[in-house]
């Protein structure tokens, strides 16, 4: 194929990822992880499904760098998962210097990628990157507001037993306890969701779309959400492949937009073959806007724990 995708960490996210990028058939992939033979065995393992699955993406598992060159996007998993009690502030440390690392390599072999970062804390992670790469803003781009408004999405279809792809939501703000789920801009089928069920039940999935992550942690007890941040990734990388020009919550950088500057904050943005195209800024309420500042004055606190740090 003339598009190549490299998915950094073969964990349960990267090798899911690198299966939807070629069962869609968009790219091939190229999967790399630091422990030998796992993305060599996981790749090989996907080359055999294509028979069945019927594509002809090539996949190639790597531990090293080189055969990423020319890569036109790159999805970063790579990290150590949070596990039981753990927040996502306690990966910080770690999962910076992890991060710090692998996306100079990137940027040494594949200068004009476009990054989504997946690794968590998200918010602090596309610092990490930004920072390292040198990469202009639009090229930088976190995974996380996609993956709260699917699961936004999911619960409301849920609680009104209709087809998922019939609801819409929007999670702003960062990929964590305070993200910023909006009612009033969650519909079905065009009808907000304020119109179909009470406050209190709306204000229950709010909740729950807000501890979406921690929920699937205490059911798996040795893992986290992996089949859904995969394909939020893959729905931005696709995309910005095809150049649709989708409108999706992400993690960007803002410099004014929603009164927030020098922080990448989920908010709506358009995603084309130059990455971030545009921030789209929508009219909050009062209440929606104070959420808004409470999530990017979180995003801000770990921003200055980084600085300290030594990664």
């Amino acid at each position: 194929m003339d598009k190549k995708v490299t998915v950094i960490g073969a964990g349960n996210v990267g090798a899911t990822a690198a299966q939807r990028l070629a069962e869609k058939e968009l790219c091939d992939v190229v999967l790399v992880d630091v422990i030998e033979g796992v993305p060599q065995g996981k790749a090989l393992d996907l080359a055999q499904a294509a028979p069945i699955e019927k594509h002809d993406a090539h996949l190639l598992g790597a531990n090293a760098y080189d055969a990423t060159a020319g890569s036109q996007i790159v999805i970063i998993t790579a990290g150590i998962p949070r596990k039981p009690g753990m927040s996502r502030d306690d990966l910080l440390s770690t999962n910076a210097g992890i991060v710090k690392k692998v996306t100079r390599e990137i940027a040494s072999r594949s200068p004009q990628a476009i990054l989504i970062i997946v690794s968590n804390p998200l918010d602090a992670m596309c610092h990490v990157a930004y920072e390292a790469t040198g990469f202009p803003k639009q090229r930088v781009i976190g995974m996380a507001g996609v993956l709260d408004s699917a699961r936004f999405r999911a619960f409301i279809a849920m609680e009104l037993n209709v087809s998922v792809e019939n609801t819409h939501a929007f999670v702003l703000g960062g990929h964590g306890d305070t993200m910023v789920p909006l009612p009033r801009y969650s519909s079905v089928a065009g009808i907000p969701i304020t119109e179909l069920m009470t406050a209190e039940r709306i204000a229950a999935l709010v909740q729950r779309t807000r501890n979406g992550g921690a929920e699937i942690v205490s059911l798996l007890k040795t893992g986290s959400a992996f089949y859904a941040p995969a394909s939020a990734a893959v729905e931005m990388a696709e995309s910005i492949l095809k150049d649709k020009k989708k409108v999706l919550p992400c993690a960007a950088y803002l410099e004014g937009e929603y009164g927030i500057r020098e922080l990448f904050i989920g908010v709506p943005v358009k995603l084309g073959a130059k990455g971030v195209e545009k921030v789209i800024e929508i009219k909050l309420a009062p209440e929606e806007q104070a959420a808004l500042q409470k999530s990017a004055a979180a995003v801000q606190e770990l921003k200055s724990v980084l600085a300290t740090l030594k990664y």
